[in-house]
């Protein structure tokens, strides 16, 4: 289970908290505009826009978890168990795999506008990397610091969701996770005023926020990310920036030991948090990359 979320001072500062019970040694991978991505039902893409992010490098293939262009397009992949729906090749359409997505948006879009438009003739085709490596049920969140969405392959087709708070999680479906906010409307920053007509103590600071949750599940996390990246302050300079998002992320962090999955002695845990600022960043600075 995982948090994803945009932060937005004078730039575009995106990433997630990958949250999972073991590491598949992803690491930070850069793909040159050069590099040749081979893709399993449409013709291999010989030139696109650089790309830096957090892989897990299989043979050669760079499997993105998140990532973001030199435009400044970013995206993350999250577990959706239980939700993702993955269909057979479909004539007429781009058939390309859930480990394909990353890659070929970010190849192809300067934008979340860009990324609609392929996304509509897109159809995520039910084909493993290997074997012993089969698909994860994923949904995605892309943000390019004016606009968000969430993307989902659902069993009635792929839903694309405007992202107002820019906050992702797992489930159950974005449009539920932003519904269940209707139930934390009255949380503020500051104190309440006391509207019992009795004298009653102001005992602590943060008591505008009684009732957010703080328990591990997706749904708790989303509600309180959203809150605290909503309510968030920092000058607009690199370091407060870069400061403040890792505050957002860490308000959410699993702790090895508080979520157990399996014997023995297995815990989903924060095993990484991610940030990339790329917004507007100029083309020459990837000429090292080419």
């Amino acid at each position: 289970m995982c948090t994803a979320s945009n932060y937005i001072t004078d730039d575009h500062y995106f990433g997630r908290n990958f949250d999972y019970e073991i590491s598949y040694n992803e690491r930070v991978t850069v793909t040159p505009r050069n590099y040749v991505f081979k893709f399993r039902k449409i013709d291999d893409i010989k030139n696109h826009y650089a790309m830096i992010g957090i892989a897990a490098g299989i043979d050669g293939y760079p499997l993105y978890y998140d990532a973001c262009n030199e435009k400044g397009l970013a995206i993350a992949g999250l577990n959706f168990a239980g939700n993702a729906v993955y269909r057979q090749f479909e004539e007429g359409m781009v058939n390309i795999t859930p480990f394909e997505l990353i890659p070929y948006l970010l190849g192809k879009a300067a934008s979340v506008a860009e990324a609609r438009e392929l996304l509509a003739e897109i159809n995520l085709v039910d084909i493993n990397f290997a074997d012993e490596l089969p698909l994860s049920p994923l949904h995605w969140m892309l943000s390019d610091g004016r606009d968000a969405i969430v993307v989902e392959p659902m069993a009635d087709g792929l839903k694309i969701y405007d992202n107002p708070v820019g906050v992702m999680t797992n489930n159950p479906p974005f449009d539920k996770q932003l519904f269940y906010l209707n139930n934390y409307r009255g949380l503020s920053n500051r104190n309440p005023e006391n509207s019992f007509g009795v004298d009653l103590e102001e005992y602590s600071r943060g008591m505008g926020a009684i009732g957010l949750p703080g328990d591990l599940s997706s749904a708790s996390r989303f509600a309180k990310v959203a809150f605290t990246r909503a309510n968030s302050y920092s000058d607009s300079d690199e370091a407060s920036s870069v400061s403040q998002f890792f505050h957002i992320l860490g308000s959410v962090e699993q702790q090895n030991g508080c979520t157990f999955i399996d014997e023995p002695d297995l815990y989903e845990y924060t095993i990484y948090t991610s940030l990339i600022n790329y917004l507007l960043i100029n083309e020459e600075q990837f000429n090292f990359i080419n």
